[in-house]
Protein backbone atom coordinates (compact mmCIF):
# COMPACT_ATOMS: atom_id res chain seq x y z
CA UNK A 1 0.00 0.00 0.00
CA UNK A 2 3.01 2.77 0.96
CA UNK A 3 4.40 1.37 -2.43
CA UNK A 4 1.30 2.47 -4.13
CA UNK A 5 1.11 5.55 -2.69
CA UNK A 6 4.55 6.90 -3.28
CA UNK A 7 4.28 5.90 -7.11
CA UNK A 8 1.13 8.28 -6.71
CA UNK A 9 3.12 11.05 -5.14
CA UNK A 10 5.48 10.62 -7.91
CA UNK A 11 3.07 10.68 -10.60
CA UNK A 12 1.18 14.12 -9.23
CA UNK A 13 3.60 16.41 -10.35
CA UNK A 14 4.09 15.14 -13.70
CA UNK A 15 0.15 15.20 -13.82
CA UNK A 16 0.06 18.87 -13.22
CA UNK A 17 3.14 19.34 -16.08
CA UNK A 18 0.71 17.77 -18.31
CA UNK A 19 -2.20 19.65 -17.73
CA UNK A 20 -0.11 22.91 -18.07
CA UNK A 21 1.20 21.88 -20.91
CA UNK A 22 -2.19 21.12 -22.18
CA UNK A 23 -3.25 24.37 -21.49
CA UNK A 24 -0.24 26.38 -23.04
CA UNK A 25 -0.91 24.15 -26.10
CA UNK A 26 -5.01 25.07 -26.14
CA UNK A 27 -4.89 28.99 -25.50
CA UNK A 28 -3.92 30.41 -28.53
CA UNK A 29 -6.83 28.28 -30.02
CA UNK A 30 -9.34 29.60 -27.64
CA UNK A 31 -8.54 33.02 -28.08
CA UNK A 32 -8.62 33.23 -31.48
CA UNK A 33 -11.51 31.53 -31.12
CA UNK A 34 -13.23 33.57 -28.58
CA UNK A 35 -11.75 36.62 -30.23
CA UNK A 36 -13.04 36.26 -33.33
CA UNK A 37 -16.87 36.47 -32.13
CA UNK A 38 -15.80 40.15 -31.07
CA UNK A 39 -16.36 43.47 -32.46
CA UNK A 40 -13.19 45.00 -33.17
CA UNK A 41 -13.45 47.61 -30.17
CA UNK A 42 -13.85 44.40 -27.88
CA UNK A 43 -11.47 42.71 -29.09
CA UNK A 44 -9.01 45.13 -28.55
CA UNK A 45 -10.28 46.23 -24.84
CA UNK A 46 -10.45 43.39 -23.40
CA UNK A 47 -8.30 41.24 -25.92
CA UNK A 48 -7.24 38.74 -22.67
CA UNK A 49 -11.23 38.06 -21.83
CA UNK A 50 -12.27 34.68 -23.74
CA UNK A 51 -15.74 35.20 -23.15
CA UNK A 52 -17.54 38.02 -25.77
CA UNK A 53 -19.98 40.61 -24.14
CA UNK A 54 -21.90 40.83 -27.67
CA UNK A 55 -21.36 37.76 -29.59
CA UNK A 56 -20.94 38.35 -33.31
CA UNK A 57 -20.37 36.67 -36.51
CA UNK A 58 -20.23 39.54 -38.39
CA UNK A 59 -16.29 39.28 -38.73
CA UNK A 60 -16.63 35.96 -40.85
CA UNK A 61 -19.43 37.62 -43.10
CA UNK A 62 -16.46 40.16 -43.53
CA UNK A 63 -14.10 37.64 -44.39
CA UNK A 64 -15.95 36.81 -47.65
CA UNK A 65 -16.46 40.56 -48.22
CA UNK A 66 -13.00 41.48 -48.18
CA UNK A 67 -10.96 38.08 -49.36
CA UNK A 68 -12.31 36.10 -52.31
CA UNK A 69 -12.37 33.03 -49.30
CA UNK A 70 -14.24 30.29 -51.20
CA UNK A 71 -11.40 30.28 -54.42
CA UNK A 72 -8.75 30.52 -51.53
CA UNK A 73 -9.66 27.28 -49.51
CA UNK A 74 -10.04 25.37 -53.11
CA UNK A 75 -7.10 26.51 -53.81
CA UNK A 76 -5.04 25.14 -50.74
CA UNK A 77 -7.45 21.91 -50.89
CA UNK A 78 -6.35 21.36 -53.92
CA UNK A 79 -2.90 21.70 -53.35
CA UNK A 80 -3.09 19.62 -49.59
CA UNK A 81 -4.63 16.98 -51.58
CA UNK A 82 -2.23 16.27 -54.16
CA UNK A 83 0.65 16.70 -52.71
CA UNK A 84 -0.69 14.63 -49.89
CA UNK A 85 -1.30 11.49 -52.30
CA UNK A 86 1.92 11.55 -54.64
CA UNK A 87 4.13 12.42 -51.38
CA UNK A 88 2.06 9.23 -49.96
CA UNK A 89 2.75 7.14 -53.10
CA UNK A 90 6.03 8.08 -53.38
CA UNK A 91 6.80 7.43 -49.67
CA UNK A 92 4.73 4.07 -50.10
CA UNK A 93 6.89 3.17 -52.59
CA UNK A 94 10.30 3.86 -51.45
CA UNK A 95 9.36 2.33 -47.75
CA UNK A 96 8.63 -0.90 -49.68
CA UNK A 97 12.30 -1.18 -51.98
CA UNK A 98 13.88 -0.33 -48.54
CA UNK A 99 12.37 -3.31 -46.74
CA UNK A 100 11.47 -6.02 -48.98
CA UNK A 101 14.26 -5.17 -52.46
CA UNK A 102 17.72 -6.50 -51.86
CA UNK A 103 20.30 -4.03 -53.29
CA UNK A 104 23.74 -2.84 -53.10
CA UNK A 105 24.13 0.04 -50.94
CA UNK A 106 20.38 -0.11 -49.50
CA UNK A 107 21.65 1.03 -46.08
CA UNK A 108 24.15 3.72 -47.00
CA UNK A 109 21.44 5.52 -49.45
CA UNK A 110 18.78 5.25 -46.60
CA UNK A 111 20.78 6.47 -44.47
CA UNK A 112 21.95 9.53 -47.01
CA UNK A 113 18.08 10.17 -48.11
CA UNK A 114 17.64 10.63 -44.13
CA UNK A 115 19.99 12.95 -43.52
CA UNK A 116 18.73 15.24 -45.90
CA UNK A 117 15.72 15.78 -42.70
CA UNK A 118 18.33 17.60 -41.30
CA UNK A 119 19.08 20.08 -44.04
CA UNK A 120 17.48 23.75 -43.57
CA UNK A 121 14.70 24.91 -46.08
CA UNK A 122 16.66 27.78 -46.79
CA UNK A 123 19.18 25.39 -48.09
CA UNK A 124 17.03 24.01 -51.10
CA UNK A 125 14.83 27.51 -51.12
CA UNK A 126 16.85 28.96 -53.86
CA UNK A 127 17.69 26.24 -56.20
CA UNK A 128 14.20 25.05 -55.76
CA UNK A 129 13.19 28.49 -57.16
CA UNK A 130 15.15 29.03 -60.08
CA UNK A 131 14.00 25.38 -61.06
CA UNK A 132 10.20 26.50 -60.67
CA UNK A 133 10.61 29.81 -62.46
CA UNK A 134 12.72 28.27 -65.23
CA UNK A 135 9.69 25.61 -65.79
CA UNK A 136 7.48 28.71 -66.07
CA UNK A 137 5.35 27.75 -62.78
CA UNK A 138 5.55 30.72 -60.95
CA UNK A 139 2.39 32.13 -59.43
CA UNK A 140 0.99 28.53 -60.34
CA UNK A 141 -0.25 26.41 -57.46
CA UNK A 142 1.75 23.63 -59.51
CA UNK A 143 4.99 25.66 -59.05
CA UNK A 144 3.65 25.59 -54.94
CA UNK A 145 3.21 21.77 -55.41
CA UNK A 146 5.81 20.07 -57.71
CA UNK A 147 8.89 20.28 -55.05
CA UNK A 148 6.41 18.27 -52.21
CA UNK A 149 6.14 15.51 -54.27
CA UNK A 150 8.79 13.69 -52.11
CA UNK A 151 9.20 13.42 -48.38
CA UNK A 152 11.69 11.34 -46.44
CA UNK A 153 9.53 11.62 -43.10
CA UNK A 154 7.17 9.63 -44.84
CA UNK A 155 9.32 7.29 -46.22
CA UNK A 156 11.11 6.27 -42.53
CA UNK A 157 7.50 6.21 -40.82
CA UNK A 158 6.21 4.10 -43.87
CA UNK A 159 9.75 1.94 -43.53
CA UNK A 160 9.56 1.53 -40.08
CA UNK A 161 5.35 0.17 -40.09
CA UNK A 162 6.53 -2.25 -42.88
CA UNK A 163 9.53 -3.94 -41.08
CA UNK A 164 6.30 -4.45 -38.28
CA UNK A 165 5.34 -7.38 -41.05
CA UNK A 166 6.09 -10.54 -40.93
CA UNK A 167 8.44 -10.67 -43.79
CA UNK A 168 7.32 -14.49 -44.36
CA UNK A 169 4.26 -13.46 -45.98
CA UNK A 170 5.67 -11.39 -48.84
CA UNK A 171 8.46 -13.93 -49.13
CA UNK A 172 5.46 -16.91 -49.69
CA UNK A 173 3.44 -14.31 -52.14
CA UNK A 174 6.97 -14.03 -53.82
CA UNK A 175 7.25 -17.83 -54.23
CA UNK A 176 3.56 -18.22 -55.77
CA UNK A 177 5.22 -15.45 -58.41
CA UNK A 178 2.93 -12.85 -57.38
CA UNK A 179 4.07 -9.09 -58.38
CA UNK A 180 5.31 -6.70 -55.88
CA UNK A 181 2.67 -4.18 -56.89
CA UNK A 182 0.11 -6.93 -55.97
CA UNK A 183 2.21 -7.70 -52.98
CA UNK A 184 2.09 -3.85 -51.69
CA UNK A 185 -1.61 -3.67 -52.47
CA UNK A 186 -3.12 -6.84 -51.06
CA UNK A 187 -0.49 -7.79 -48.16
CA UNK A 188 1.60 -4.80 -46.95
CA UNK A 189 -0.92 -2.08 -47.41
CA UNK A 190 -3.46 -3.63 -45.65
CA UNK A 191 -1.25 -4.26 -42.78
CA UNK A 192 -0.16 -0.96 -42.55
CA UNK A 193 -3.00 1.22 -43.21
CA UNK A 194 -2.88 3.11 -39.70
CA UNK A 195 0.44 4.01 -40.75
CA UNK A 196 -0.79 4.97 -43.93
CA UNK A 197 -3.56 7.20 -42.84
CA UNK A 198 -1.80 8.95 -39.94
CA UNK A 199 1.11 9.71 -42.39
CA UNK A 200 -1.35 11.39 -44.82
CA UNK A 201 -2.96 13.24 -41.98
CA UNK A 202 0.95 14.72 -41.06
CA UNK A 203 1.71 15.41 -44.81
CA UNK A 204 -2.15 17.45 -45.06
CA UNK A 205 -1.77 19.58 -42.23
CA UNK A 206 2.20 20.52 -43.36
CA UNK A 207 0.83 21.48 -46.49
CA UNK A 208 -1.84 23.24 -45.77
CA UNK A 209 -0.49 25.09 -42.83
CA UNK A 210 2.60 26.10 -45.59
CA UNK A 211 3.60 29.61 -45.68
CA UNK A 212 6.87 30.17 -46.64
CA UNK A 213 7.22 28.58 -50.25
CA UNK A 214 3.85 29.76 -51.25
CA UNK A 215 4.48 33.06 -50.51
CA UNK A 216 7.81 33.11 -53.10
CA UNK A 217 5.90 31.38 -55.99
CA UNK A 218 2.08 32.70 -55.25
CA UNK A 219 1.67 36.42 -56.24
CA UNK A 220 -1.87 36.80 -57.61
CA UNK A 221 -4.65 37.15 -55.18
CA UNK A 222 -6.94 34.19 -56.61
CA UNK A 223 -4.05 31.77 -56.42
CA UNK A 224 -3.56 32.53 -52.78
CA UNK A 225 -3.36 29.77 -50.34
CA UNK A 226 -4.86 30.48 -46.72
CA UNK A 227 -1.80 31.03 -44.75
CA UNK A 228 -0.66 33.21 -47.26
CA UNK A 229 -3.90 35.41 -47.61
CA UNK A 230 -4.39 35.37 -43.54
CA UNK A 231 -0.87 37.15 -43.25
CA UNK A 232 -1.33 39.06 -46.72
CA UNK A 233 -4.54 40.04 -45.02
CA UNK A 234 -3.24 40.98 -41.70
CA UNK A 235 -0.57 42.82 -43.77
CA UNK A 236 -2.73 45.01 -45.81
CA UNK A 237 -5.04 45.69 -42.72
CA UNK A 238 -1.92 47.19 -40.74
CA UNK A 239 -3.01 45.21 -37.81
CA UNK A 240 -6.08 47.11 -36.65
CA UNK A 241 -9.00 44.76 -37.42
CA UNK A 242 -8.05 42.21 -34.62
CA UNK A 243 -10.56 40.56 -34.94
CA UNK A 244 -11.05 40.18 -38.62
CA UNK A 245 -7.97 38.60 -38.34
CA UNK A 246 -9.18 36.23 -35.82
CA UNK A 247 -11.94 35.10 -38.03
CA UNK A 248 -9.21 34.48 -40.56
CA UNK A 249 -6.78 32.49 -38.62
CA UNK A 250 -10.30 30.46 -37.45
CA UNK A 251 -11.94 29.28 -40.83
CA UNK A 252 -7.80 28.36 -41.53
CA UNK A 253 -7.42 26.27 -38.76
CA UNK A 254 -10.34 24.55 -38.61
CA UNK A 255 -10.24 21.77 -41.38
CA UNK A 256 -6.58 20.03 -39.91
CA UNK A 257 -7.87 20.75 -36.77
CA UNK A 258 -10.40 18.42 -37.32
CA UNK A 259 -9.00 16.46 -38.78
CA UNK A 260 -6.22 15.81 -36.44
CA UNK A 261 -8.99 15.17 -34.07
CA UNK A 262 -11.06 11.88 -35.97
CA UNK A 263 -8.11 10.20 -36.66
CA UNK A 264 -5.16 11.45 -33.82
CA UNK A 265 -5.21 7.70 -32.78
CA UNK A 266 -3.36 6.59 -35.75
CA UNK A 267 -1.09 9.35 -36.00
CA UNK A 268 0.24 8.48 -32.51
CA UNK A 269 0.19 5.46 -32.62
CA UNK A 270 2.44 5.34 -35.92
CA UNK A 271 4.99 7.85 -34.30
CA UNK A 272 5.30 5.20 -31.32
CA UNK A 273 6.41 2.54 -33.37
CA UNK A 274 8.71 4.24 -35.33
CA UNK A 275 10.79 4.12 -32.62
CA UNK A 276 10.33 0.05 -32.17
CA UNK A 277 12.87 -1.01 -35.00
CA UNK A 278 15.76 0.91 -36.34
Amino acid sequence: MKTRHKIKDLQIPWHILLGIMVITSLFPIVFAICNSFKTNQEAVNTVMSLIPQNPTIENYFQVFEKLPFVQITVNTFVIAIIVTCLKTITSLLAAYAFVYFTFKGKTLIYFIMLSTMFIPFTVTMIPNYLLISKLGLSDSIWGVMLPQFADVLGIFMLRQAMRGINKSLVEVAKLDNIGNFKILKDIVLPLARPAVISTGIIFFINSWNEYVWPVLILKSKENYTLSLALQMFVSAEGGTNFSLAMAVSVMTMIIPLILYLIFQRYIINTFAMSGIKG
